[in-house]
């Protein structure tokens, strides 16, 4: 009589799936925190806001795609090229929200007729227009923190294709903004760093296209 005996080899072991615990949390919290931090010490000069995105954005694509953070060198070396083009978009962009946020004030305080619709409106039109921005800044993180024209313009085309993408970024956008009045101002650079993690994670949800019938 033959014994069959089992052997261990031949059920392969499944490892334990790795689990993040509190540690990982806290320490990707952490993260998001400096690099709001960093932006925000980057862009004390104003003009230099655009390219301090640019950096971050790039810096939150390598932690996707790598799942590490770039070093010291390689952000430097792309805030530095991100500077010529991104001190026009920090000017352009500095300008029209200082045009919206004098549009509000004047809504709100009633010196432009109008009322609370008005009001109302200028706020959703504000938001759709920050989520649009905060999408183009994602964009150019994808390419490495430069782009802004060839951003923009791939951005106006895919927000009418993804309309639930666009709206989520608004909200995630004004979410940022109206926390950012409330909280005390040194927790600003958090916000900043979380919400621009957060368009990064929306962004990374594409829809999977259909197979092909035929």
């Amino acid at each position: 009589m033959t014994t069959v005996s089992a052997s261990t080899d031949a059920v392969p072991a499944h490892p334990a799936s790795a689990r993040a615990d509190w540690r990982d949390t806290l320490r990707e919290a952490t993260d998001l925190a400096l690099l709001g931090f960093a932006v925000a010490l980057a862009a004390l000069p104003v003009l230099t806001l655009a390219p301090a995105l640019a950096t971050a954005s790039a810096a939150l694509h390598d932690r996707s795609v790598t799942g590490s953070w770039p070093d010291a060198r390689t952000s430097l070396a792309r805030f530095g090229r991100a500077l010529p083009a991104g001190l026009a978009v920090s000017a352009v962009a500095l300008a029209a929200a200082a045009l919206l946020a004098a549009d509000l004030v004047a809504l709100a305080t009633g010196r432009v007729p109008g009322g609370g619709l008005a009001l109302a409106l200028t706020a959703v039109v504000v938001a759709v227009l920050l989520g649009y921005a905060g999408l183009v800044a994602v964009a150019v993180g994808r390419t490495g923190g430069q782009g802004w024209r060839a951003a923009a313009r791939r951005v106006a085309r895919a927000c009418p294709e993804r309309p639930g993408v666009w709206a989520a970024a608004a909200g995630i956008c004004a979410l940022a903004v109206l926390l950012g009045v409330l909280v005390t101002p040194v927790a600003v650079p958090i916000l900043g760093g979380y919400a621009l993690a957060a368009l990064h994670a929306l962004d990374a949800r594409r829809p999977v296209p259909a197979p092909d019938p035929s």
